[in-house]
């Protein structure tokens, strides 16, 4: 039950997916931590401190029975959260109480817990961009032949395609694809490093054996199921992993940004539209409407998720030596928030791209009126051809586009250009040949065959190594 009388985060009621969301939970986070003692506790009695096998059992028989309330109860007393949940685990597990979190800091389940939450939030993000590219290349082959206006400053320039188009949304999706297998490969764990970095207490523990201490540090890694760890940390992992995890992040809402913007500006020209529901209503007043509300909220989202990596930078500069905690409630807001915001941005960019309607008399209709332009050069090429004098058919075709011209912009009608052109002599060449002139796919280049080249060669390798990860759907909540 939702207790409407306080604040509930919008990122978690109407944005990110319940996935996404449990990633982040207090219940994840302090199962992580008993994973963690566990790992510790068992890796200690087999280097062979005195800790009994009983002991490493009660541990693991405990290790998913979290008891909230007490380890609440103890927190406000000790206004310390791990020690807290280390009274809490050892309330239950008794017998296991002496030797839980031995030698350790609180970052070894802090950071370690951290490190493993965000692994699995970036699988998650993965999961969900290969499956925008999949939809994206569906539509890319699907409309690759269908000529449309491109535009440059936002004003009417040579043909491309559809289709070609979208892959310029696809090839920014590859580029985040590729940073963040960068950085899933560039992953490690802080490890089992003790307080300031330097493995005293574990050593300490193995009376200056260091050998003993790296191998409990791989042994501990190994049940976790990691094999890298920093060489060297001070308390805390370096910040700056966390910056670069947010730029990744932010990478992928700029590229879903570009995008929905596109997809609002084609819908403006009525070209193409988001999906809109039979019961969706566009405006509260102006019943007629059909707002792009997926894509202005997919921009909404982005813009939050774009401004977070100064944030992480800010952290990670303010460090002192070997660490300070004014990163802590920073971070505990801004690394859930910038996961839950993202995948609610994917879950949209999913919905979107798979339910695309396009409208290709529009778009014919608007090429129509720019073409005869653009098309100028080749007919004029034509008269060429026949005879003409390029210097002249020139200066004719510059009037009589301005002619064309003023009728469209003051006199608001359709462009005449090539009316004008067909009741000129000076054109009489090629009066029997403006259709084949005039056919479109003559204008669009390589388009289609870029567009199939681009997809077998960069797009679809990627797609076939995350074919398990394929056939998810958009899901938008309101």
């Amino acid at each position: 039950m939702v207790d409407n009388s306080i604040y509930q985060n919008p990122l978690i009621t109407r944005y990110a997916s319940k996935e996404m969301a449990q990633a982040f939970s207090d219940e994840k986070r302090f199962k992580l931590w008993r994973k963690l003692w566990i790992a510790l506790a068992e890796s200690e009695m087999e280097m062979g401190l005195n800790i009994t096998p009983e002991q490493v059992e009660e541990l693991k028989k405990y290790k998913d029975d979290i008891n909230f309330e007490l380890a609440e109860q103890y927190e406000r007393e000790v206004r310390h959260d791990v020690m807290a949940h280390v009274k809490a685990y050892g309330a239950q597990a008794k017998s296991a109480m002496p030797i839980i979190h031995l030698g350790a800091t609180s970052c070894f389940v802090d950071c370690n817990s951290e490190l493993m939450i965000m692994h699995d939030a970036l699988a998650i993000i993965k999961k969900k961009l290969v499956n925008v590219m999949e939809k994206l290349k569906n539509f890319a082959l699907k409309y690759k032949d269908v000529p449309t206006l491109g535009f440059t400053h936002l004003q009417p320039a040579q043909l491309t395609t559809v289709g070609k188009r979208a892959t310029l949304w696809l090839q920014d999706l590859e580029m985040d694809y590729n940073n963040l297998i960068n950085l899933e490969n560039s992953f490690k764990l802080r490890g089992v490093k003790g307080t300031t970095g330097t493995q005293a207490s574990f050593m300490e523990l193995f009376n200056g054996d260091e050998e003993k201490v790296k191998q409990l540090e791989k042994k501990v890694v190994a049940k976790l199921g990691y094999d890298k760890v920093y060489g060297v940390t001070g308390q805390t992992y370096s910040r700056k992993f966390d910056y670069n995890v947010l730029c990744v992040l932010s990478q992928i809402a700029q590229s879903a940004y570009k995008f929905s913007n596109d997809i609002r500006i084609l819908q403006n020209m009525k070209e193409i539209e988001e999906p809109f529901e039979k019961s969706q209503i566009g405006s509260s007043a102006m019943a007629y409407k059909r707002n792009p509300m997926r894509c202005e909220r997919m921009g909404s989202l982005a813009r939050f998720v774009v401004s977070l990596p100064m944030n992480t930078a800010i952290t990670a500069s303010t460090q002192w030596f070997e660490r300070t905690l004014d990163d802590s409630a920073n971070r505990r807001i801004v690394l859930a928030q910038a996961f839950l915001a993202l995948d609610g941005i994917l879950n949209i960019y999913m919905n979107v791209s798979e339910n695309l309607v396009v409208y290709e008399k529009v778009i014919a209709k608007h090429i129509a009126a720019e073409l005869p332009f653009m098309a100028t050069e080749n007919i004029m090429m034509e008269c060429v051809k026949a005879g003409g004098n390029r210097q002249e058919l020139h200066e004719r075709i510059r009037v009589l586009s301005m002619q064309a011209g003023k009728n469209v912009k003051v006199e608001g009608k359709d462009n005449n250009l090539i009316e004008l052109i067909k009741a000129d002599e000076m054109f009489a060449p090629v009066h029997d040949k403006l259709d084949e002139i005039l056919d479109a796919k003559k204008f669009i280049g390589r388009a289609p065959s870029q567009t199939v080249e681009f997809i077998a060669n960069e797009i679809q390798p990627i797609l076939d190594e995350n074919s398990g990860d394929l056939g998810l759907k958009g899901e938008v909540k309101v």
